[in-house]
């Protein structure tokens, strides 16, 4: 809603304030999304929306803004999301297994996001430590007590809307693991296949990981085989998404190796591009061209650096790029692209 449309009922104060409430000196690109948030609010009394409606949007925005103040002083490092259940017992294998994993992919230089909870959460922050972990905590009528581990640290964040929580546990990671849990892990499971597939969120290793010779990930990648894969509701690209192991070492491996060569990638005036740990040579990108045709419209070529529109990520600006003109449409097979260049390269 325009600032024009907004001032009509509201006069020119409303439109005075808006001009006049981003301070002086700020990101011009920062300011015009605050101004675009106070318009929205203010609209909100014009649409006459009810009073539990703004009630919400409060309290998600101040959710949204304690999250963010949180992660910011840890921007720089990469961190894994893991997701199990709160009902596993310290006497199972499974909170042993999260215990290690947490343990060995911190020791390998990532901090640890859990759910801040008992059971698998409990163990993950355990095997992590109390420094490399963070807790996202939802307030619940049970099991809402954030665990000994991180309890009272200042990178627990307390969340009262699920869907708030859910955007940090993806926004702020790098990778997702998921240990065998109950109907909030396959939620989260599920949507966090549905937002990478449909190029929604960034694409990030996602690894289903079991104690050994354990079969609760195998049964449920059975179920999608059988009866989501062979009735076309995906295609066998989408398989590529994600990785079932019950080796903690191999988790970490396909973690870490997701990162030897690519970095990150950003959408920028309908082509993807790709920051790269390294530079790789010509006859590389010639390959991948070959290679993955079917998903690009031409071949990649190197980028002389970091576009305008990247310029909000000044960590980045010195890092090597690749501009792919992908369909934006195949995002398994773009998973098997960035394998494939964390070999070559």
């Amino acid at each position: 809603m325009s600032e024009k449309i907004l001032c009509e009922p509201l006069g020119e104060a409303i439109a005075s304030l808006i001009a006049n409430a981003v301070r002086d000196g700020a990101d011009p690109r920062a300011s015009k999304a605050v101004r675009s948030m106070i318009t929205t609010c203010l609209a909100m009394l014009t649409d006459e929306a009810a009073v539990a409606d703004l009630k919400l949007v409060d309290a998600a925005l101040a959710e949204i803004r304690r999250a963010l103040l949180c992660f910011q002083p840890h921007r720089s490092v990469r961190k894994v999301t893991t997701f199990g259940s709160a009902r596993t017992s310290p006497d199972q294998r499974e909170y042993a297994l999260a215990r290690s994993f947490s343990k060995k992919i911190a020791d390998a230089g990532f901090m640890v996001i859990t759910g801040a909870g008992p059971g698998i959460m409990q163990a993950c922050q355990e095997g992590a430590g109390r420094k490399r972990s963070f807790g996202v905590n939802i307030t619940l009528p049970f099991e809402n007590v954030a665990n000994e581990t991180i309890r009272g640290d200042s990178k627990l964040v307390e969340f009262k809307y699920f869907f708030t929580r859910k955007l940090f546990f993806l926004k702020e990671s790098s990778a997702i693991v998921l240990f065998p849990g109950g109907f909030g892990t396959h939620d989260e499971c599920f949507e966090t296949l549905t937002l990478v597939q449909t190029g929604k969120s960034q694409m990030v290793p996602i690894v289903f990981l079991d104690v050994p010779r354990g079969t609760y990930w195998k049964t449920w990648d059975r179920y999608v085989r059988d009866h989501i894969l062979r009735k076309g509701l995906i295609s066998e690209d989408d398989l590529a998404l994600y990785k079932l192991t019950d080796s903690v070492d191999e988790a970490v491996r396909e973690i870490t190796n997701f990162y030897r060569t690519f970095h990150s990638a950003r959408t920028i005036r309908g082509k993807l591009v790709v920051r790269l740990n390294h530079q790789i040579a010509p006859s590389c990108l010639e390959v991948l061209g070959r290679e993955f045709a079917d998903i690009l419209s031409g071949p990649p070529v190197p980028a002389a650096g970091p576009f305008e529109e990247e310029l909000d990520e000044p960590a980045l600006a010195d890092l090597p790029r690749i501009v792919l003109p992908f369909d934006m449409r195949n995002y398994g097979r773009l998973r098997m692209f960035i394998d494939r260049l964390n070999e070559v390269g």
